[in-house]
C-alpha cells in the first residue's frame, strides 16, 4: 500500500501546494482536518515530517508578502549560501520557500530536530512527552523543584554549564541577525527552542523579522521580554513619532533577560515593589516606565520578598543566597549594563557579540563540583582563597591552578587581558587560549578546535602535557617544553605559550593553598 493510499483510507488527505518563488515547484502536506494552531498560522506536516507548511490565517498585505519573499530568497541566501552557512542552519528554523493556496499565503519551514522534543518530559508522567522544548520549561525554577508535581525529569535538565553553552549559541544567532541589519522583534523563551542535553538552541518564528525603514514590526513582543520603552509608549498611536517600536535594541533587552533567566531561573525585573494598586497598571509600570532591577546595588526597593513568593521559586528567588554575582565578573558587569545603565537607555545595552564573548570567558572560569549529588554540577570560580560551590556548599579540595592570560603590548612589555583560565583535572587548552589573534567564535576551523594540550593531576602535582605547542617555554626556569613532554604547574610560574604574533604568556597562581 502506498503512503498516499494509506492516508486516504484513514480519512486523511495529502494536498499539494505551489511555490510562489519557483514556478512549477510544489509541496505536499497532510491535512487531517486538525492543524497545529500557532498565534497567526495553521501548521501542517509534510508527508515525511521533514518540513511543515504554515498557512497564515489572515490575508497578507503587499508589504507582508514582500517581506516574506525577501526572507526566503535574499536573506536566506545571505545567511546560508556562503561560507559558514551550515553553522547557522542549526541556529535558526528559517523558512525556505513561500507558497499560496486559495489566497492563503504559507511558508515552508524545516521541521525541528528531534533533540527539541521532550523524550521523557515530566519526572512523574507523560504529559509533555513528545512536545516542543520551548525555553520556558527551562527558565523557571518550579519545573526543576524536587517537590513540584510537574517537575522535569533530571534527564532533560542538563547542568549549569549547559545553559552557558546554550546562551552562547543564542547570542550568536542574535549577533548574526543584527549584523544583517535585521531584528527578531519577538525574542523570548517561546521563540527559542533549547536542549540542555545536547547544548543546542534554535531561534524560531523568523517570519516576524523587522527590516528597519522597510518592514515595520507586526508585534511588540512577548510578555516578560518586552523592552521598557516599548511598554511605556504602547498607549500612543502606532504612527506617533514618540512611540517606541521593536528593533535591534529591544532585541538586546530580551537577550539579556533570557540569559539572566536561563542562568538564574528568575526574572530580573519581577520583584516585590508595587507601583499601582491596579494589577494591570502595576504590571505595565513595573515592566515599563518604572522597571527596576531586582538586584540593583543602590536601590533595594524591588528586592524579592521571599515570604510573599511561591515556595517553588526557592532557592533561586533568594538573591542573598544565590546573587547574580555567582555568574562571574564578566556577566555581572553586563547584567549591570543591561538592567541598570541600559534598562531605560537602549543605546547602553550590551550587544550580542559582547554577551557571546563574556559567556565564553566565563566558561573558562568554571569548575566541576566534586559533589556527585549537586544538581548544577558546575559553578563559576568566585576568586576567593577557599572556593566552594554556591549551590551545594561543597568546598574545593586541594590546590587549584589559576592561569592569568597576558599579551605582548610591546617588546618585553606584557599586559593582563582580564581573562583567566581555571584548571581542573584533564582540562584541555585550545588555540584560542594560546593566541589572542584566534577568536573563539562560530568561524573557528576544524584544526583550531583541536586541543593543543591538557592539564592533569599526576603523582600528587599539577602538570601540563604539551601535545601541539611548538614553542612552549617555561620562562621561570628558562627552558623549552618539547612536544609530548610535560611541565609542572606551580605557584608563580610563567609560561610562554607561543612565540608567534599574538602568542600569550600565562602567569600561574595556586588557589586554595
Amino acid at each position: 500500500m502506498s503512503f498516499l493510499t494509506k492516508f486516504s483510507n484513514s480519512g486523511t488527505n495529502i494536498k499539494t501546494v505551489s511555490s510562489i518563488i519557483t514556478p512549477g515547484k510544489t509541496y505536499q502536506y497532510v491535512d487531517n482536518g486538525e492543524p497545529m494552531r500557532g498565534g497567526m498560522k495553521d501548521v501542517y506536516f509534510g508527508p515525511d515530517k521533514s518540513y511543515v507548511v504554515a498557512f497564515y490565517r489572515d490575508k497578507q498585505d503587499y508589504n507582508s508578502r514582500e517581506r516574506l519573499k525577501k526572507l526566503v530568497t535574499q536573506y536566506y541566501d545571505s545567511f546560508f549560501n556562503r561560507e559558514g552557512g551550515d553553522y547557522y542552519k542549526s541556529l535558526y528554523c528559517w523558512p525556505t520557500d513561500m507558497v499560496e493556496l486559495d489566497d492563503k499565503v504559507g511558508l515552508i519551514v524545516p521541521a525541528y530536530k528531534k533533540d527539541f522534543f521532550f523524550k521523557k518530559g515530566y519526572a512523574n508522567g507523560d504529559g509533555i512527552k513528545g512536545k516542543e522544548k520551548q525555553g520556558l520549561w527551562f527558565a523557571s525554577s518550579k519545573f526543576r523543584h524536587k517537590q513540584f508535581s510537574l517537575r522535569l525529569d533530571e534527564t532533560e535538565l542538563g547542568n549549569w554549564l549547559s545553559y552557558f553553552q546554550i546562551c552562547v549559541k543564542i547570542a550568536r544567532g542574535v549577533k548574526r541577525l543584527h549584523a544583517a541589519g535585521l531584528a527578531h522583534s519577538d525574542l523570548s523563551y517561546k521563540n527559542v527552542l533549547i536542549d540542555p542535553v545536547s547544548k543546542a538552541a534554535t531561534i524560531i518564528d523568523i517570519d516576524g523579522l523587522v527590516v528597519p525603514g522597510l518592514y515595520p514590526p507586526d508585534v511588540i513582543g512577548t510578555a516578560d521580554f518586552i523592552a521598557p520603552e516599548v511598554l511605556a509608549t504602547k498607549h500612543l498611536d502606532i504612527r506617533d513619532p514618540n512611540r517606541k517600536h521593536t528593533n535591534r535594541t529591544t532585541d538586546l533587552h530580551a537577550l539579556a533577560v533570557m540569559i539572566y533567566m536561563y542562568l538564574l531561573y528568575r526574572h530580573p525585573l519581577k520583584g516585590s515593589k508595587v507601583n499601582s494598586l491596579d494589577t494591570e497598571k502595576d504590571d505595565l509600570l513595573s515592566m515599563g516606565e518604572k522597571a527596576l532591577f531586582i538586584e540593583h546595588p543602590t536601590d533595594p526597593s524591588n528586592r524579592v520578598k521571599l515570604a510573599q513568593g511561591s515556595k517553588w521559586a526557592l532557592p533561586w528567588a533568594d538573591t542573598i543566597k544565590l546573587p547574580y554575582t555567582i555568574t562571574g565578573p564578566y556577566l555581572k558587569s553586563l547584567f549591570d549594563q543591561a538592567f541598570i545603565a541600559g534598562l531605560h537607555d537602549p543605546n547602553l545595552r550590551p550587544n550580542a557579540d559582547t554577551w557571546e564573548q563574556a559567556l565564553l570567558k566565563t566558561t573558562d572560569l568554571m569548575q566541576p563540583c566534586s559533589n556527585k549529588q549537586c544538581d548544577q554540577k558546575w559553578f563559576v570560580f568566585d576568586n576567593t582563597t577557599s572556593p566552594k560551590c554556591p549551590f551545594c556548599g561543597t568546598h574545593i579540595k586541594g590546590t587549584l591552578p589559576v592561569l592569568d592570560l597576558y599579551y605582548q603590548f610591546k617588546p618585553t612589555v606584557w599586559k593582563p587581558e582580564n581573562h583567566r583560565l581555571m584548571v581542573y583535572n584533564n582540562q584541555y587548552l585550545f588555540q584560542w587560549h594560546v593566541n589572542r589573534n584566534i577568536i573563539r567564535n562560530e568561524r573557528l576551523t576544524a584544526e583550531q578546535k583541536v586541543p593543543v594540550g591538557y592539564f592533569t593531576f599526576h603523582n600528587d602535582k599539577w602538570v601540563f602535557v604539551n601535545q601541539k605547542l611548538g614553542s612552549l617555554k617555561d620562562l621561570t626556569e628558562n627552558k623549552e617544553i618539547p612536544l609530548n613532554t610535560m611541565v609542572d604547574i606551580t605557584d608563580g610560574k610563567k609560561l610562554l605559550l607561543s612565540d608567534e604574533e599574538g602568542g600569550r604568556v600565562v602567569m600561574i597562581t595556586m588557589a586554595n593553598k
